[in-house]
């Protein structure tokens, strides 16, 4: 499915449904390929309940109300961000209208593994994000419905084919090494290490998101549709409507759910305040992260290959990558926004196209407009939520 038209997007901010689906056909095909490459019957993201159409333009990344629909005609900006205890404090992060929270790159099996971030800048850009490394897999999948440029440093040969295969979607090539000059990246001296005589600056690299942005020509208009189905109204939101106390939320992402990365509620604020698993989640600033919207969306994990058909091929001799099987399946996933939250199952078809979300009763999640963090744990991770 090709994105939608920026007039179709910012017409609809159409719930589950609506957006996605402008000008593709409601018939499901008979069969379509599971992530493993086995024929299933098809479950078809149009099967999900359709919601109301919302005529009012819209962010497509926050779903706030767009005063100027020009002002939403650039790219969207993702930034590869490391995650672990000595890679902090970051920069920037509280400027993404979204951000991703995926695996780093070590087996989760073994207990090693920590976790990535990705902000995504669009209705606002971070002067400076830090710091920056390389693509993973899921990126692709994940970045596709949005037609962004991703800032990073890089990425294991492979993965950078798997990423030039969807090339019509993503911007993919401009990093750190294949812009010097631009002023896209600079390093922070500040951030550069010496050890044992060998200097890195895996901890120093910084990329400015909107120099970056006009790196290319690609996808002026901006992201093609809403990526989340954004209520019209405060009271249509799922979580007003039917929600469950939730003033603590925590998402384990080792063996034995460990390592888990919280959400607690604060009234005074509005907001969820997010935390590490040493502490609170602080950026270099001082600022405390926080979001308006906890989306978490249980997905096998899995390492190796992965090819452009969604076929993975576990343990890849070449180079074990993380994979989050997010094409072509389904799965469980919890929403939380102002103190509660909601639970349902999620689908997700091609590479290009967005996440749909069905509730528990059968009715179309519709979110809050806003900053929103999204979780990807693993299908065995015990999600806890407080009331």
């Amino acid at each position: 499915m090709e994105p939608v038209s920026r007039r179709a997007a910012m017409l609809g901010a159409a719930g589950v449904a609506g957006a996605a689906l402008v000008g593709c056909s409601t018939e499901a095909p008979a069969q379509t390929q599971t992530p493993t490459g086995e024929t299933t019957p098809a479950e078809s993201a149009s099967a999900s309940p359709t919601a109301t159409l919302d005529s009012t333009p819209r962010w497509p990344l926050t779903g706030r109300v767009l005063k100027n629909e020009d002002a939403a005609k650039h790219i969207a900006v993702a930034v590869k961000v490391p995650d672990n205890q000595g890679e902090h404090p970051q920069i920037g992060l509280d400027k993404a209208d979204i951000v991703y929270v995926e695996l780093d790159g070590y087996p989760a099996a073994v207990g090693q593994s920590g976790t990535r971030l990705v902000p995504i800048f669009h209705s606002q850009f971070a002067d400076t994000v830090n710091p920056v490394r390389s693509i993973r897999p899921v990126d692709i999948p994940m970045l596709s419905p949005i037609t962004a440029i991703i800032g990073n440093t890089g990425a294991f040969p492979w993965v950078l084919d798997y990423a030039k295969e969807f090339s019509q979607y993503l911007v993919w090539n401009k990093s750190y090494m294949a812009t010097k000059g631009t002023g896209s990246y600079s390093i922070l001296g500040n951030r550069v290490r010496t050890l044992n005589g060998i200097t890195y600056y895996d901890r120093a690299v910084a990329c400015h998101p909107k120099v970056l942005a006009k790196q290319t020509k690609k996808f002026s208009d901006g992201p093609q549709q809403m990526y989340f189905p954004w209520a019209s109204s405060e009271e249509e939101v799922s979580t007003a409507v039917a929600g469950k106390a939730a003033t603590f939320i925590s998402v384990p992402w080792k063996k034995g759910n460990t390592y888990p990365m919280s959400y607690t509620w604060s009234k005074k604020q509005g907001r969820y305040l997010r935390s590490m698993p040493w502490g609170k989640h602080v950026l270099a600033d001082g600022t405390r992260v926080s979001c308006d919207n906890v989306l978490v969306i249980k997905a096998k994990q899995t390492f190796g290959k992965i090819y452009s058909s969604g076929k993975v091929v576990p343990h890849y001799g070449g180079h074990d990558e993380p994979i989050h099987m997010i094409i072509n399946t389904k799965g469980t996933f919890y929403y939380a926004n102002g103190g509660a939250y909601v639970k349902g199952t999620w689908t997700k078809g091609e590479v290009n196209e967005v996440f749909q979300f069905t509730l528990d009763d059968g009715t179309p999640l519709k979110m809050a407009p806003g900053q929103t963090f999204v979780e990807l744990p693993n299908t065995t991770s015990k999600i806890t939520i407080k009331g």
